[in-house]
């Protein structure tokens, strides 16, 4: 078994003192330690010396809800942004993966593009941001399942908003009961060894602070971090699994001059005749 020598850290969020929460094997064999602060109650690991040995396999084999959650949050983002973005702009999904959700966003109507240079893009292959021109602005950036992988948190949210002034993010926050033990809570998942980074609502705060930009969380697993002022809870249907069903409800409550505004046409078929040409055209 392996181990590391961070017998002290700083927390990478506030930079105040952190304390030893516990130690717990990763990977099933290194030896590694756990720090909280003290300040904002984010929880690191200590340096995390394993991470190219973790993203051998870019998709973890223990994130089985990979296809239910980019169904869940397809949902949810056509929600936020129906309600409080431009829905003709163009989107950015950080950290993409194989492209699934862009692929869903696209036939949803959303003008969405992948970003991720750690893995293949299978479902939205000619929708990436490399196909852009390189100062392309997006009305939103979401990313999802993608903080708690950030070894340089600033940093990394810094690059980010290099894209837009609006992060929609998923993160599961630091419960609020005692933890002394990886046992108490799931999402640690040392198994993987890719979960590096836990979060408080608190730290969350600091980062928004430090990013000059407001912060919006359903307080449990969906955040916003946008440098515009949104009124009312953006996550407010954040429970609902009839989200299609509500729209229509509302719409039916329009004139048809409002309605137009937010019914968007799926880029399925015109998505379909720009891939064939790109393929025809040896591109």
């Amino acid at each position: 078994m392996t181990t590391g020598n961070n017998s002290s850290t700083t927390c990478k969020v506030c930079a105040n003192e952190t304390k030893i929460l516990f130690k717990t094997t990763v990977l099933n064999k290194y030896n590694v330690q756990y720090f909280k602060c003290i300040n904002c109650g984010f929880i690191q690991t200590e340096e995390p010396y394993w991470l190219e040995e973790a993203y051998s396999s870019a998709i973890a084999l223990l994130d089985i809800g990979v296809v239910s959650r980019n169904l869940e949050f397809s949902s949810l983002s056509e929600n936020l942004i129906i309600n409080h973005f431009n829905p003709h702009a163009k989107f950015i999904d950080y950290g993409g993966g194989y492209g699934l959700f862009v692929r869903l966003m696209r036939d949803k109507g959303f003008d969405f593009y992948r970003q991720d240079s750690f893995c293949e893009n299978i479902f939205a292959e000619y929708f990436d941001c490399t196909d852009l021109a390189e100062n392309t602005e997006f009305e939103l950036l979401t990313t999802f399942e993608v903080f708690e992988h950030l070894k340089k948190p600033h940093s990394d949210i810094k690059k980010m908003f290099g894209y837009s002034n609006s992060i929609l993010f998923s993160t599961v926050l630091v419960p609020s009961e005692a933890i002394s033990s990886p046992d108490d809570w799931w999402y640690f998942v040392p198994e993987t060894g890719q979960h590096i980074a836990f979060y408080t609502l608190a730290s969350l705060g600091v980062i928004a602070q430090k990013n000059n930009c407001y912060l919006y969380s359903n307080k449990k697993n969906l955040h916003l971090l946008s440098q515009k002022k949104i009124n009312g809870d953006p996550f407010s249907e954040k429970n609902t699994n009839s989200f299609a069903h509500k729209v229509l409800q509302k719409l039916s409550t329009w004139n048809n001059s409002s309605a137009n505004k937010i019914k968007l046409k799926s880029l399925l078929e015109s998505d379909f005749e720009y891939i064939k040409e790109r393929i025809l055209n040896g591109k």
